[in-house]
């Protein structure tokens, strides 16, 4: 199905200066186009453009229509930046809305209008009301989903039917967070980018707490360093792909999981593309030039990411410190490179292939292995789920950077500020892009 994304704060924009009212207001969007799964596809909107009074021909308490002249020079913008639009008009009753007679045949003008601009590919029309709101394709009785994206996630309008929940076997979690929550973790598709210590037990705790599709992202095969930590895998698995273990234990929990598996590197741009395909995006690498990629797909085609990592220090065989990290990396919410935890050098390295990093001569050899121990890596995962409930469903907790210091003990909230240039999570760079900017990867 396809759908529009927007940020919290721009869907609170609209609603602000469309609903309310004591006539119908309207609102162009310009929003990049995003291929989905099949042949679904998204629109990630970019821009808010409000007409001015004298901008409108007609406003009444059932009707309203922009000037020619005014959607003309929307429509330049959008056709020379190659973007798409989203129509948008208010409703004033206060139930659902619906589109009207008189809301069919104006999107039949404006279809054929962009089509005569030279305005190709889908575009969008959505109406709000105090009720809700309602959105398909312009000139079109295909309806689109729209999800807003910032702190939360929320499905703001779902055309699609409720999926079937196994009411005994999730019992207690609705006693938790109802039925409406559990069905919301349950229509999402989430996307799993490395699946060895922490990933492997992130796995398993998506699939009991109830996600039904998942895309499984790994190079990697299993070796016997990493028989202490990969759950669900066995001394017999060594050389296997660490997405197939993953996927085994999945399909073995439920025959109703659906498991796309992938074993490649996210660093490479055909396959961080495949990532635009899903709902959520967990970041489970230890390395960083995948982080740099998956948030950049994150921020550029607005799905949100919660991207963790843990680090045991030590000296003379003796530890001396125990660290663990877990971030949303969503609108509104500053990137790596804001919170300052990507190292360029290291993503060149990363980008490189093997026969390029022997070549180079900055590049003074292999990697040292980081140190790991289940029971760190379990702990920053369930902190990652719990942060993923707060983001879906009306389960309470505000904290979207959580610090851990094991030996304080200390658990911490802090807030990282998306600088207003950054090139990745600000309007400036490549935020809300869709798939009108490459992705910032390697391109064979």
């Amino acid at each position: 199905m396809s759908e529009i994304r927007i940020t919290v704060n721009d869907l609170e924009v609209l609603r602000t200066n469309l609903v309310g009212y004591d006539v119908e207001r309207c609102a162009i969007l310009l929003a990049a186009p995003a291929l989905g799964r099949g042949d679904s596809s998204s629109l990630v909107v970019r821009e808010i453009h409000l007409p001015e009074l004298e901008d409108y021909l007609s406003q009444t308490k059932t009707f309203a229509q922009l000037s020619p002249a005014y959607v003309a020079r929307v429509t330049k913008k959008a056709r020379n930046e190659k973007l798409q639009l989203v129509f948008v008009h208010s409703h004033l009753a206060p139930y659902p809305p619906e589109f009207s007679a008189t809301d069919d045949e104006g999107e039949r003008v404006l279809a054929d209008f962009l089509s005569r601009r030279g305005l190709t590919g889908a575009h969008g029309a959505l109406v709000l009301s105090p009720g809700g709101l309602h959105a398909r394709e312009l000139g079109s009785s295909r309806e689109m989903r729209v999800v807003s994206v910032g702190n939360r996630r929320v499905v703001e309008f779902d055309p699609s039917t409720s999926c079937d929940t196994q009411i005994e076997q999730y019992d207690r979690q609705i006693r938790a967070f109802g039925l409406a929550g559990q069905q919301a973790i349950q229509k999402l598709r989430v996307a799993i980018v490395g699946l060895g210590g922490t990933g492997s037990v992130l796995a398993q705790q998506l699939v009991h707490l109830g996600v039904r599709d998942f895309l499984l992202l790994d190079p990697d095969t299993l070796e016997q360093t990493n028989l202490n930590r990969v759950v669900a895998a066995r001394e017999s698995d060594i050389g296997t792909p660490k997405v197939e273990i993953a996927r085994r234990y999945m399909q073995d929990f439920s025959s109703q999981v659906r498991v796309q598996t992938i074993v490649g590197d996210v660093c490479r741009s055909a396959i961080a593309k495949q990532l635009t395909t899903v709902d959520i995006i967990f970041g489970c690498t230890d390395s960083h030039g995948s982080r740099s990629v998956f948030q950049q797909v994150a921020y550029q085609y607005l799905i949100p990411c919660i991207d963790m990592g843990s680090t045991i220090t030590s000296s003379e065989g003796a530890v001396t410190g125990i660290y663990g990290r877990v971030q949303l990396l969503s609108p509104g919410h500053g990137c790596l490179w804001c919170s300052g935890l990507l190292n360029p050098e290291e993503i060149r390295r990363d980008m490189m292939s093997e026969q390029e990093r022997k070549l180079d001569p900055y590049i003074p050899g292999a990697r040292e292995p980081a140190p790991s121990v289940i029971s760190l890596n379990s702990t920053m995962v369930s902190m990652a789920v719990t942060m993923l409930l707060n983001i879906v469903t009306e389960v309470p907790g505000e904290a979207r950077h959580l610090v851990y210091d094991a030996k304080g003990p200390k658990l911490r909230s802090v807030a990282v500020k998306s600088s207003p240039d950054c090139f990745i999570c600000s309007l400036k760079g490549a935020l809300a892009r869709g798939d009108r900017q490459p992705l910032f990867a390697r391109q064979d």
